[in-house]
């Protein structure tokens, strides 16, 4: 049988740099070290290599997402491919995952990758997680799954994974539901299948939303410089089941009725915000001011899809129901 084909690309994090022996910083080498590494992965799949750019993941972009989205529909146009690895940073990796996830119109296996030693630390886990990556994307069950996440023997789709810990190997989780499959010594098996969002047409990245964090005491100064600052949106990680203080109802009031939509996950690590609470504040009251609720997506998630959205339709109903 002959080999699959697929699309290999660098763009750069922790997976691409090493550990300087004396002052123990770990930086981007003149060369990435997994490009050197490609001959592993010959005996699983033809690899074609892109590296569209080297960067550490808090440099990322939309724009720097839009331009991977691009770049794996033209290989698919053009030269056919089975499917498609993406190494990436890991703080911001989650993004781009739920990023191609919601705006890549495409069966094929997408699988996204990093690692949180770099190459030349001991017990480095990049060239590992990626040789598991070009298996998982050479798996016929692999197909018509969205977009992967692979790290740690682990799969996990791009809606419901995130990064749990600052520098441990297992850091990528999904909470409350658990990877969709797993990577062996024997073989790449799947034991769930996902719902899969619907897909949105892109080709600009042009609107601002912010994230904001509730906290103790809040009040509704930040909210309403949003306005000022040109900003389209904003997602408001809430407190429990979706409940605000009650300082920041006159603020939430002046974002929506300057039409820019207010979306509310909470900022708990498990569960969804709802409109439980009736009292000042409380989702119930939010939820009736005009606030939607997000359904379990956590902040920087409901963010990415919140400005996918805006740059759809600015009416609130449509983006009300891309949230349901």
């Amino acid at each position: 049988m002959s080999k699959k084909q697929i699309l290999l690309i660098h763009t750069g994090g922790t997976i691409s740099m090493a550990q300087d022996q004396n002052s123990g910083a770990v930086s981007p080498t003149g060369e990435n070290p997994m490009v050197s590494q490609t001959s592993a992965m010959n005996d699983y799949a033809k690899l074609l290599v892109e590296a569209p750019f080297t960067l550490p993941s808090p440099h990322i972009t939309p724009e720097h997402m839009l331009e991977i989205k691009r770049l794996i529909e033209k290989y698919y146009l053009e030269s056919g491919i089975d499917g498609v690895v993406i190494t990436h940073g890991t703080d911001t990796l989650e993004e781009t995952a739920y990023f191609l996830d919601l705006t890549v119109r495409l069966s094929i296996p997408i699988v996204l990758t990093g690692a949180m030693r770099s190459s030349n630390e001991i017990g480095s886990d990049g060239l590992y997680n990626l040789i598991s990556s070009v298996r998982v994307a050479c798996c016929d069950e692999a197909y018509g799954k969205g977009v992967l996440v692979v790290l740690n023997d682990e799969i996990h789709t791009a809606v419901n994974v995130t990064k749990t810990h600052a520098s441990n190997v297992s850091t990528f989780q999904s909470p409350q539901y658990g990877p969709i499959g797993i990577v062996t010594k024997g073989g790449v098996m799947f034991h769930h299948t996902p719902k899969l969002d619907l897909k949105y047409t892109l080709t600009e990245t042009n609107k601002k939303v912010a994230i904001l964090k509730s906290y103790a005491g809040m009040d509704s100064r930040l909210f309403s410089s949003l306005p000022e600052l040109d900003f389209d949106g904003v997602v408001v990680e809430a407190l429990g089941q979706g409940n605000l203080p009650p300082g920041t109802v006159e603020g939430i009031r002046h974002l929506i009725q300057n039409n820019i939509p207010v979306v509310l996950v909470s900022r708990c690590f498990n569960g969804i915000a709802q409109d439980i609470y009736g009292y000042e504040g409380g989702g119930r009251n939010l939820k009736e001011l005009g606030v939607i609720f997000s359904n379990g997506l956590n902040g920087q998630k409901a963010r990415i899809k919140l400005m996918i959205g805006l740059a759809q339709s600015t009416d609130h109903t449509y983006i009300s129901n891309m949230f349901k």
